[in-house]
């Protein structure tokens, strides 16, 4: 015998679903709440405060600290810094991986191997890494020993106003290419196969395909990547911690450590929470780009889908 539900046993039904779904995500939104958007208010209210962390060494300032930043010659400089080295950051990491993703998806010889060692420097540690960066950059070093083999002079790799730079650039380009090669290996899945054997039967060569089916297949992949490139880039420290610690002549100061230095070596902190806040407000934009585009990727796929 079946019971018809009626309108309010339907109606207490889904309280009552609603209320074992509070129930389960309350443990998630109670760490997400303290762990991320506790602090994420803090550092807002700091970055219009100076002082010391306590209560009672905090003094409300408003918008100075703003203020300060935007005339602060050397944050201008830290900005350029920031911003040209995410730029020349962002296009190796995608072209290389790219590259290397469409090579490792066909059948070669040791392609296994070869992913597992291409994906290696995304899980090494960035401050052994770092580390063995330096020793190999140092004047001293293997490599200036290298190029002494063969007649160059030594170059001052990490004291130079034009080489520091391009070092830890190189650096996070090779950090970040196993990564972006995973996923680019994961979008070509998503691509059919019988795309490129049709493209085969009417004549198109391999940059064809590659211009035509591949680079649009991935459309929503390089966005993802290209972001989280960029957002990887703005957050560095560790390799100019380790690596020149803000030298030579300040070239190679980011963000992230200019930062640390006006918070922990200055403790200047709501200077220091300023300058965290638009950086963090620029990630968020970054992420609000990214899913649009997505999304508008998303769209087109679906569309060309249809007509084919």
């Amino acid at each position: 015998m079946t019971v018809e539900k009626t309108p309010l046993n339907a109606r207490l039904d889904l309280d009552n679903d609603t209320l074992a779904a509070w129930i389960f995500l309350a443990p998630a939104l109670l760490l997400l709440g303290v762990f991320v958007l506790y602090p994420i208010a803090y550092l807002v209210y700091l970055s219009f405060t100076t002082g010391s962390f306590t209560r009672a060494g905090v003094h409300w300032v408003g918008l100075r600290n703003y203020g300060r930043l935007l005339l602060n010659p050397d944050f201008g400089q830290i900005v350029g810094n920031t911003v040209y080295f995410t730029a020349a950051t962002v296009l190796p990491s995608l072209a290389l991986p790219l590259g290397l993703a469409v090579l490792l998806d066909r059948a070669i010889v040791l392609r296994d191997l070869l992913r597992v060692a291409y994906f290696l420097p995304s899980i090494t540690s960035m401050v052994a890494v770092g580390l063995g960066w330096r020793w190999l950059f140092q004047t001293e070093g293997p490599l200036n020993q290298w190029l002494d083999i063969v007649g160059i002079a030594p170059i001052p790799w990490l004291s130079s106003t034009v080489w520091a730079m391009p070092v830890l650039i190189l650096l996070s380009v090779w950090k970040q290419l196993g990564f972006n090669l995973v996923v680019f290996l994961a979008g070509l899945q998503t691509i059919p196969k019988s795309r490129y054997e049709a493209a085969e039967l009417d004549g198109a060569n391999s940059w064809q395909q590659f211009w035509y089916i591949t680079l649009p297949g991935l459309r929503s992949t390089l966005i993802f990547a290209a972001v989280t490139t960029a957002i990887f880039t703005l957050r560095s420290f560790e390799q100019v911690y380790v690596i020149t610690g803000g030298g030579p002549l300040n070239t190679t100061n980011l963000l992230v450590y200019y930062i640390y230095e006006q918070a922990f070596a200055q403790f200047d902190f709501g200077y220091a929470a300023a300058a965290a806040t638009l950086l963090l407000g620029t990630t968020f934009g970054l992420v609000f780009v990214q899913m649009k585009l997505s999304g508008e990727a998303k769209v087109r796929s679906q569309k060309a889908s249809v007509r084919s």
